[in-house]
């Protein structure tokens, strides 16, 4: 392909380009306001990202499909994903219908779990993100207002109540215990609640209550009083109830190649739960990058229409955000409004959200056969025996050579094990020399190991490159200890995650693993894990250090002595500012103490 010329002529109108490798498959669909400057983009040398080198590596053509508008070169762009799954596109993998609660047209409507197109007669509420969202709801509408939710084959065979009269759960419609007027009032107070108007039905059933108790109908008045409790338990504990409409919030949380996308359903202004999606990539994306291509393809990729929302909350900008607003306009006749600064109650959502994805993300993180998977993929990247067991990762921390900490990791098949992380003050090494540093801290570390402290590790990882890998090889050499495989991990060019370099020795080249790959991920993840590990330690000793004082380290000077000198000079500045001769009168001070304290003072 002649890339130059392919490019030259190319339009600068709106529409889709397909990215086909010598098979004649398609690698990449996308979508672009001007064709040629963005698939211009893919071909600068000096802006590639991993991902796009990688593809670009693959290209044998380019097909283009001019349209008239961004907005129908969206709709095409996720019309073809859907249907091509192109291998370097994040591909939406959950893609069933969501559930829905359906509240039936009869004389005695029925409240059921309902997934499938909303063409039945009747009410639809929803969407909820999993069944057992739906069926938590459920529970609950049977318990506060006991409508119906039996099959209609059922209800219409029954000679006496079921099971669900007995335990208080149904009002018996189906043998007439309940008046059609009675039952048409729990029925839209049902509706009431699934749209989210709680405080006008507590506010009925608080009259209907006061109405009963005034007509001596205290039984009724006892039924409208349980209906109040468990209302009110229910949505203390239950729901988020702040401002009313509706809004899908979507979050991301990125970590060690790995990306979690969460969003947060709000109904009617309450919280009705959330989904979680893990899109697999090609290569460490932007949280931007991830919205632009996650959520087009949610709203307009997947196989039946998503109940949209009236307004879409994220947390930063990105692209394609008018194009889908004007797409969705176009299909469904729907308003949406997509924002970013948000305030009050809606920045407690995306907080929500964001929370929620970190939280997922550790938990995947830490999921044992997702941990197993990833020790499987470093043993076939690195041709080992054996897959490892253990690995242990060592990482220096300082400020411009200031309260230098190391940090000693290990992660085994069942995660990290914290309780045998270690921490090494540094010193007695020149400030800010790493190699010194790690050094010592092997050196402590497998010194404490030899004699029998802990295993020995399969793999240790050094965060860095061959200068640090040698200082390892040195200590290991040093103190006979054998068996134990040396892997470094440097930063790239651009210290971006997925453009590491290893090292399996401190001599010859480096290799790279994909930005995908499971086994780098892992490295990755425990490189993390050392690096905050060693910030914290270094963040503590800093502190403690600039906190403590002076006086703290003269022999002879505790904390009686230390007060009383600091009560007589107010403070520590009018200390300084005191003559040896002055510090003697002090209660308590001798000449001896009194010459230490004014030494230290003055570097004497």
């Amino acid at each position: 392909m002649d890339i130059d010329a392919f490019l030259h002529s190319l339009t600068t109108h709106p529409g889709v380009y397909r990215m086909v490798d010598a098979e004649g498959g398609v690698l990449y669909v996308g979508k672009a306001k001007n064709l040629r400057n963005r698939v211009s983009s893919y071909f600068r040398t000096r802006q590639q990202s991993p991902k796009t080198a990688a593809l670009v590596a693959k290209i044998d053509h380019i097909e283009v499909t001019v349209t008239h508008s961004e907005t129908e070169a969206l709709l095409l762009e996720q019309t073809l994903i859907k249907s091509l799954k192109p291998p370097f596109n994040i591909l939406l993998r959950d893609d069933k219908s969501y559930p829905y609660i359906y509240i039936s047209k009869q004389t005695f409507p029925r409240v059921a779990y309902y997934r499938g197109s909303k063409k039945m007669p009747g009410r639809f509420y929803g969407p909820y993100p999993s069944a057992t969202a739906v069926r938590e709801t459920l529970g609950l509408l049977q318990k506060i207002f006991k409508v119906r939710q039996c099959e209609d084959s059922f209800y219409r065979n029954r000679s006496r109540p079921c099971l669900q009269h007995q335990i208080e759960r149904c009002k018996a419609p189906c043998v007439n215990l309940v008046s059609e007027q009675e039952y048409a009032e729990d029925v839209r107070h049902t509706v009431m609640f699934l749209e989210g108007k709680n405080r006008e039905v507590r506010d009925e059933l608080t009259k209907q209550m006061h109405a009963a108790a005034d007509s001596l109908q205290f039984e009724q008045a006892a039924q409208f009083r349980d209906q109040l409790e468990a209302l009110t338990q229910i949505q203390s504990q239950q729901y988020v109830e702040t401002e009313s409409g509706s809004a899908d919030v979507f979050a991301v949380a990125l970590e060690s190649g790995v990306a979690c996308v969460q969003i947060v359903y709000v109904r009617s202004g309450r919280v009705m739960g959330n989904k979680t999606y893990y899109p697999a990539l090609k290569s460490e994306l932007s949280v931007a990058e991830i919205f632009d291509a996650f959520i087009p393809q949610y709203y307009l990729g997947g196989l039946g229409r998503r109940d949209l929302p009236q307004r879409i909350l994220v947390s930063e900008p990105f692209e394609s955000s008018d194009a889908l607003i004007e797409a969705i306009q176009q299909r469904d006749n729907h308003v949406l409004s997509i924002h970013t600064n948000v305030r009050t109650s809606r920045k407690a959502w995306l907080n929500l959200a964001q929370t929620n994805a970190q939280q997922y993300l550790a938990s995947h993180l830490a999921n044992r056969e997702q941990l197993y998977r990833r020790f499987e993929a470093l043993q076939d990247s690195l041709s080992l025996e054996e897959i490892p067991q253990r690995l242990e990762c060592f990482d220096i921390s300082h400020t411009q050579g200031e309260g230098t900490v190391a940090s000693c990791v290990v992660f085994e098949h069942s995660g990290a094990v914290r309780s045998q992380y270690r921490r090494f003050n540094i010193e007695g090494v020149a400030p800010g020399d790493d190699y010194a540093a790690m050094n010592q801290a092997l050196n402590r570390r497998y010194t404490r190991l030899k004699k029998g402290e802990a295993k020995l590790p399969d793999i240790l990882i050094v965060d860095g490159g061959k200068g640090q890998l040698r200082q390892a090889r040195e200590v290991l050499t040093e103190l006979q200890v054998q068996g134990v495989l040396l892997l470094g991990i440097a930063k790239g060019e651009t210290r971006k995650p997925g453009l590491e370099t290893l090292f399996l020795e401190e001599t010859g080249p480096g290799f790279e693993l994909s930005g995908d790959s499971p086994a780098l991920h892992l490295i990755q993840q425990i490189r993390d894990e050392a690096h905050r590990f060693a910030i914290m330690g270094h963040r503590n000793r800093r502190e403690k250090k600039r906190t403590r004082s002076v006086l703290e380290d003269i022999p002879g000077i505790g904390a009686k002595r230390r007060r009383e000198l600091l009560t007589h000079f107010g403070g520590m500045q009018g200390l300084s500012r005191a003559s040896q001769q002055e510090i003697e009168k002090v209660s308590g001070i001798s000449k001896k103490i009194a010459e230490d304290v004014y030494a230290a003072l003055h570097n004497v």
